[in-house]
């Protein structure tokens, strides 16, 4: 039998991570809430609590359902935040310890911060200026940017690797192992623009998760990840993805690890559309160019 080079490597990498928002909190019914209670301290709601029972079923049966092996395991990144600790705390009710291979407090992937107590009147006047500004760049006064949170949420990703590598969480290479990062909804669209070098304005593009939404970035046959693996086309679009980003989430299905897609356009097309694309005799003995600049991988 030809055995693939590259399968003991790709056992060694996460089948899954799974970024997911926390579930409905008293903030989300009641922007007051913010002006009396710090950010951090603001609990779910009693329906916060089914919609985080009910996401762990759901993330259960979808990684038993599609896991190659029977001995999957999942290993949890949660924010600090009251309102993510008790998402974690109920969605692993559909957990066993067995299951569970550990689950780690992150700070760096916590809420952006808005401040600290927000008087309401007075946020309603920011977040018209942020639309204004765009939300990428507006920092808000005492707070944070969503600039600021990549900054962070790479650091994070910087650390996850360094974990997989250096081979810190113990994972037995015959288990699919699934991450679950419980976070915020816009740490969470932070997170997917990082991981898939998403452009600033294709974040600003982007829809919020619903609470207790997830999304799911699946190891595909050749090394990459892909949301396409799990979610439809439409689901995509739904999300805010353009037809060239799910192009791309298409063409990670089997790309192999560390390949370029050439297709990508918001790099090279982005800054040299305006380019002839015709050869220039005056470069004709000069060596290829590099194709790094159409890195979508």
């Amino acid at each position: 039998m030809h055995k693939n080079p590259n399968h003991s490597k790709l056992s060694a990498l996460p089948k899954r991570i799974i970024i997911m928002r926390h579930g409905e909190s008293k903030g989300n019914l009641d922007n007051s809430t913010y002006s009396t209670t710090p950010d951090h301290q603001i609990p779910l709601t009693d329906v916060g609590l089914g919609q985080a029972q009910d996401a762990g079923a759901r993330l259960r049966h979808l990684i038993s359902t599609t896991s190659s092996t029977n001995s999957w395991r999942v290993y949890f990144y949660v924010s600090p935040y009251a309102r993510t600790r008790s998402t974690l705390r109920e969605l692993g009710r559909s957990f066993t310890k067995k299951r569970i291979i550990g689950v780690r407090e992150e700070c760096r992937i916590r809420e952006q911060d808005f401040g600290n107590f927000q008087v309401e009147e007075r946020m309603r006047a920011i977040k018209r200026t942020r639309e204004r500004f765009g939300r990428f760049f507006y920092r808000f006064p005492e707070g944070e940017s969503a600039a600021d949170v990549y900054d962070r949420v790479s650091s994070f990703l910087e650390s996850l690797w360094r974990d997989i590598d250096m081979k810190r969480l113990h994972h037995d290479p015959s288990h699919d192992l699934n991450f679950i990062i419980v976070s915020h909804g816009l740490t969470a669209r932070v997170f997917l623009m990082k991981w898939f070098k998403w452009t600033v304005e294709q974040f600003e593009r982007l829809n919020n998760l619903g609470n207790c939404e997830f999304r799911v970035i699946e190891l595909g046959n050749g090394g990459e990840y892909s949301l396409a693996i799990h979610h439809t086309e439409e689901e995509m679009r739904e999300w805010g993805l353009d037809a060239d980003m799910i192009a791309d989430q298409k063409w990670r299905v089997n790309a192999h690890r560390g390949e370029w897609n050439g297709n990508c356009p918001w790099y090279l097309n982005a800054f040299f559309d305006h380019l002839d694309d015709s050869n220039d005799n005056e470069d004709s003995d000069d060596e290829p160019p590099s194709d790094s600049s159409s890195i979508c991988a």
